[in-house]
């Protein structure tokens, strides 16, 4: 028997942030209205994306820049934005809890409900990418959030490499995986470009759980004043939609401006992730190795 289709269509923002917030809010908003004017459901905005990517720096001054979840100005702004237009959006933040400070993202329904709040889990630490001067790692855990139009499972960039995040998400019910991210080229390392790489992990998410992945991705050249000197990074783009079996649906390029869509029916996707058997046949109990650092500790 044909039964009726439940069908969502996402979208992935991409755009060069400045510094200013006001400005970059503005732009936000203008593509999240794009992306509705195409039939978007669920729009991704990228990562942090209320200034520059301030993690290329160790500076006291950049805490500034964090705000509590509660009363929110740009949340509240999304709030408003999202009950106009009838669509969800993941809201990239960066978040002050007492003393505390977290890569966060709070999930706006359709209606403007604030469905809850996820905290960044992986914090990286290299040249370029210091974010473990400024973030905890996130306490909340890897949670689903039931919109209007689909359960959904958001992490944030670095958790983006991590199969167990992709995986556990899937388990608690995820019917797509988003990921807004900021990343592009290395300072100590010019000739260095995880482009591909960074694209194929995330293919592997949604052909190993028979999910769409939607990544939303910073373009533009951000030069920050370090301790050391000036420190420059191009954010690389090349946002992208990945169907079930990880194909390529939607892609943009390095350097524009975009506002990428697809459509996705979620139950025939449903259908084919259940008769493919990934879900049927894991085996929890040979897991446990999973829970070690080395492997060698193994309480199996």
């Amino acid at each position: 028997m044909e039964k009726d289709k439940r069908e969502v269509v996402v979208s992935a923002l991409q755009f060069a942030c400045t510094d200013d917030v006001a400005t970059n809010v503005a732009t936000a908003e203008r593509l999240v209205r794009a992306a509705h004017a195409k039939g978007a459901n669920i729009i991704l905005i990228q990562e942090l994306f209320e200034g520059h990517y301030f993690c290329q720096a160790q500076r006291e001054d950049f805490f500034q820049r964090a705000k509590p979840y509660k009363d929110h100005p740009t949340i509240l702004r999304m709030q408003k934005l999202a009950k106009e237009l009838g669509v969800v959006i993941p809201v990239s933040f960066f978040e002050e809890a007492n003393n505390a400070h977290y890569n966060s993202i709070a999930i706006i329904d359709a209606d403007g409900a604030d469905l809850g709040l996820y905290r960044k889990s992986h914090i990286p630490d290299g040249p370029g990418y210091q974010e473990k001067f400024y973030f905890n790692p996130g306490d909340t855990g890897f949670k689903v959030f039931k919109t209007k139009f689909a359960t959904v499972g958001v992490a944030i960039c670095w958790d983006q490499w991590f199969p167990e995040a992709a995986r556990s998400l899937v388990l608690q019910g995820a019917e797509i995986l988003f990921y807004p991210t900021a990343i592009g080229s290395e300072p100590q390392d010019g000739g260095l470009d995880s482009r591909d790489h960074w694209r194929r992990v995330m293919q592997g998410h949604a052909g190993a759980n028979v999910v769409p992945v939607v990544t939303s991705n910073r373009i533009g050249k951000e030069i920050i004043e370090t301790e050391h000197g000036k420190s420059e990074i191009t954010f690389y783009g090349n946002s992208f939609i990945a169907g079930p079996t990880g194909e390529i649906v939607a892609t943009a390029n390095d350097k524009e401006e975009a506002v990428l869509v697809a459509q996705f029916d979620l139950d025939k996707i449903k259908w084919k992730r259940h008769s493919w058997g990934i879900f049927r046949d894991r085996r929890p109990d040979l897991y446990k190795v999973l829970l070690t650092s080395d492997g060698s500790n193994s309480p199996l």
